[in-house]
């Protein structure tokens, strides 16, 4: 789409020789067999590198990136396309933002890879080129630095089809990554290059407004603008995110070009998610549900994205069986691979179930129970005889709401699920409400999830863990949910489940003090298996309950205190999918 708003730019700074950037020098040189890097993963094979080639795209603007490929033969190229720095490894980001280093081994990989990236010492020796891009504006690439939207995937379009024509390509390109390198690859599908044979978007957004950015028309883009845009890119000017919700609130062509348009996507698709990630999980589902394509493949694994695309060997082989078929037309059975597998989480010392195989996502046959909100802190699946009253102070960030249930048998709760709460407020005309789903043990207490298996960490226990490094990289609370009152307009037309409105945030309707209104607030998809004796605690707050910092104090806006209405025409509720 074209935006005719006025984009706010802010400055980078400037790449520096050093961490991640070994600065601007075009060349070629070859990696011999048996290199290594500061005692990573030895070549098993020579790897040609070249070093800073130029791309230019449509508007004359040239990017630049690094193509790793075998010294003779024509071979499929697979993209990974960020604005993180063509040299910014996975050691040396594990070893900056990854606790315990994500449990992957020292050795695991050869610091060749890009972060978020698949490792070229695997894929050049399997017959490919990986080819790291450095999109607009970041580091040697001109122009201003884009965030996400039409214009990375026109780039990416154009950058795409001049690597296809390159003497070593067979013409056959994919793309692969995590995150960004996701998100990238929704909007450069759609986008439609003919060349662009398959895509694996591993977990990814693909609407930055609602997921990430604003979520639930609360401002959420602390982690952009005080980590990633300070310290992790670099180059001349890049969307200023900030300061464009400071001017652009509500959502309009800026915001809604931020969602990539999946319908349009109709090439191979391989998509993981997580539940554990607080920013991907919609996005992979919304992707899989709305893409056109009739190839197409879901993973929900049970662990953190880094270490399922670095430290989980399986999931490389399931990779390179994926583009064996589709890049090279090698006849291996893939089509066979299970459309969708899934995972439970277990919570606690229990390992989870990874590889569930299920017909589709979300499950077939899941029945949708109203868990309603009723007297003494509890969950019933019977309304409650009673009308009630609850509130707490939306301004605490200790106090909240709780309902609890307590399962007498083995339970499975997978899918998406939503709350019904009728609130309203005395003191303010808004409300911004903040939920989460808890699992409890059998002796009440709230669990975790460890999002890296437990032999491949230093700990024990959740204990052992200091609280600078507790964090969602690595901890797990359970499935949330946010909304701002005066945002809580629904177009069903938009929503891709019952269970999951579409808000089109273009708009307020504030609240006269005092009215009941009714709020549908989305929650983000989870798999759990509950234990006889094992509880699920539904909590209602003014403040974000789950592991990462959305909705920052700063950025809500509550007053006074909220009251939860339950019972009688007010049946505020949960609905739970269980299967």
């Amino acid at each position: 789409m074209k935006v005719e708003t006025e984009i706010i730019y802010k400055p980078l700074s400037p790449p520096k020789v050093g961490l991640g950037y070994h600065g601007f020098n075009p060349r070629t040189e070859t990696l011999p067999k048996g290199w290594s890097k500061d005692g990573g993963r030895a070549l098993t094979c020579d790897i040609l590198v070249e070093r800073d080639v130029g791309y230019k795209v449509r508007d004359g603007v040239t990017l630049y990136a690094d193509v790793l490929r075998p010294t003779t033969g024509k071979v499929p190229a697979i993209v990974c396309w960020g604005p993180f720095g063509k040299n910014f490894n996975g050691p040396d980001s594990l070893k900056l933002m990854a606790p315990y280093n994500l449990g992957i081994p020292d050795g695991t990989l050869s610091g060749l890879e890009k972060f978020e990236a698949p490792d070229p010492a695997f894929w050049v020796e399997m017959g490919y080129a990986i080819v790291n891009v450095d999109n607009r504006g970041s580091f040697d690439s001109e122009g201003l630095c884009a965030v996400l939207g039409t214009q990375e995937g026109r780039d990416g379009h154009d950058v795409i089809e001049l690597i296809a024509k390159e003497p070593w390509c067979t013409g056959s390109v994919g793309m692969a990554g995590n995150s960004h390198l996701a998100q990238s690859q929704w909007f450069i599908a759609a986008e439609q290059p003919p060349s662009l044979k398959a895509i694996a978007p591993w977990e990814g957004c693909v609407d930055m407004y609602r997921e990430t950015f604003v979520r639930g028309g609360i401002y959420s883009g602390d982690l952009f603008d005080e980590l990633i845009t300070k310290y992790v890119i670099h180059g001349r000017q890049i969307e200023d995110i900030r300061a464009m919700f400071d001017k652009y609130p509500l959502a309009n062509d800026y915001w809604n070009d931020k969602r990539a348009e999946v319908e349009k996507i109709n090439i191979p698709t391989y998509i993981t998610g997580t539940y554990s990630n607080t920013m991907h999980g919609m996005g992979s589902i919304l992707g899989w549900l709305k893409t056109t394509t009739t190839e197409k493949w879901l993973r929900f694994h049970p662990t953190q994205e880094w270490y399922d695309i670095w430290g989980n060997p399986e999931s490389m082989q399931d990779l390179l069986r994926y583009f064996d078929h589709y890049l090279k037309g090698i006849e291996n059975g893939w089509e066979s691979t299970p459309r969708v597998r899934m995972a439970l989480l277990r919570f606690g010392q229990t390992p989870s179930i990874a590889n569930i195989v299920e017909e589709d996502f979300p499950v077939p046959n899941t029945e949708y129970k109203k868990a309603y909100l009723a007297p003494n802190d509890s969950l019933s699946f019977k309304p409650p005889a009673e009308s009630l009253q609850l509130s707490y102070d939306a301004t605490s960030q200790t106090e909240f709401l709780k309902f609890t249930y307590k399962f007498d048998k083995t339970t499975r709760m997978m899918g998406i699920p939503k709350a019904v709460l009728y609130m309203s407020c005395l003191e303010h005309d808004d409300m911004d409400v903040f939920l989460i789903l808890r699992k409890l043990s059998s002796t009440g207490e709230p669990m975790l999830c460890l999002n890296v298996p437990w032999e491949g960490v230093p700990i024990k226990t959740f204990e052992d863990i200091p609280e600078k490094l507790a964090t969602e990289v690595i901890l797990y609370k359970g499935p949330t949910g946010i909304i701002r009152a005066s945002q809580r307009a629904i177009d069903s037309t938009k929503s891709m489940h019952p269970n999951w409105p579409f808000h089109p945030h273009d708009r307020e309707e504030r609240i006269p003090p005092g009215q009941i209104i009714k709020l549908e607030i989305g929650i983000w998809a989870t798999g759990i298996q509950f234990e006889a004796g094992e509880s699920i605690q539904f909590e209602v707050a003014g403040h974000f309950r789950g592991v990462s910092n959305f909705g920052k104090p700063e950025h809500v806006k509550n007053k006074g205190r909220h009251v939860v209405h339950i019972g009688g025409e007010h049946d505020s509720h949960v609905i739970l999918p269980f299967c």
